[in-house]
């Protein structure tokens, strides 16, 4: 295992490496390839928002069933979610694991009331000036988003802080639409990167306990806490750059 002496090692070590992962290269071994599929702002966040919600498993298979998504939608994500009606929904046949047509149903028919009641995805993801993260945001969120009738197993499909989630897949979608990089979007001004917090995954989660900037094994919010106060130390104003090299790094079986 390599080992740091000095703070200041590590930070320029996690430069490097965010810099060698950080390329238009990854966007093709990775589920973000999916929302660079389109050009419109409401195609990205809601094709971008759906593949996040799929994005766990083997990745060849999340971005597989990412593209079927797609073709669903007849590739126009936002003009489907406006125009389509609960009949054609119900038309629908879709497996991601656990999630099935049921809970696809239902996705559609909530970013339809998102976009129809309450300002579209950006807006309902707003974070105020007192917070220092995007947990209430996240919480604020999911309340509009399950505010209409569904099933109580689809709420499993989008985690929830108060359970002590890590979020993986909200964190990982806040950070493609506010990140401003080769690979992230930068569609979203309004939430500082200051404010994001990282997608601990299985590789984030290995590589940052080998590296010595977390202590606990546990993918929870407690650990995720812990990660976010080690990498603000590192970079207060964009931490979850970051990201890109812990993961970078697990995904390359380095270490």
């Amino acid at each position: 295992m390599k080992r740091f002496n000095l703070k200041n090692d590590l930070k320029i070590f996690l430069d490097e490496m965010y810099e060698l992962y950080n390329t238009k290269e990854f966007i093709d071994k990775d589920p973000i390839q999916i929302p660079y599929r389109f050009s419109e702002k409401k195609d990205i966040e809601i094709s971008a928002f759906l593949t996040s919600i799929i994005s766990w498993g083997n990745r060849k298979m999340i971005i597989n069933n990412a593209h079927r998504l797609m073709e669903i939608m007849d590739n126009s994500p936002y003009k489907f979610i406006i125009n389509s009606n609960e009949k054609d929904f119900h038309k629908i046949s879709f497996t991601h694991r656990t999630f099935n047509a049921e809970d696809l149903k239902f996705f559609f028919i909530s970013l339809k009331n998102i976009y129809l009641n309450h300002g579209g995805l950006e807006k309902v993801f707003q974070v105020s000036r007192n917070e220092d993260k995007v947990f209430n945001a996240i919480i604020r969120f999911r309340d509009i988003f399950f505010s209409i009738s569904h099933l109580p197993r689809t709420q499993k499909h989008i985690s929830n802080p108060l359970n002590k989630s890590s979020c993986k897949r909200i964190n990982m979608f806040l950070r493609w639409m506010v990140r401003d990089c080769k690979v992230d979007f930068g569609l979203w001004k309004g939430i500082p990167k200051s404010k994001l917090s990282c997608p601990l995954d299985t590789h984030t989660l290995r590589i940052s306990k080998k590296i010595g900037i977390i202590n606990r094994d546990k993918n929870d919010m407690i650990t995720l806490n812990e990660l976010d106060t080690a990498l603000r130390k590192f970079d207060s104003i964009d931490p979850v750059k970051y990201d890109f090299a812990l993961f970078g790094l697990g995904v390359e079986n380095e270490f």
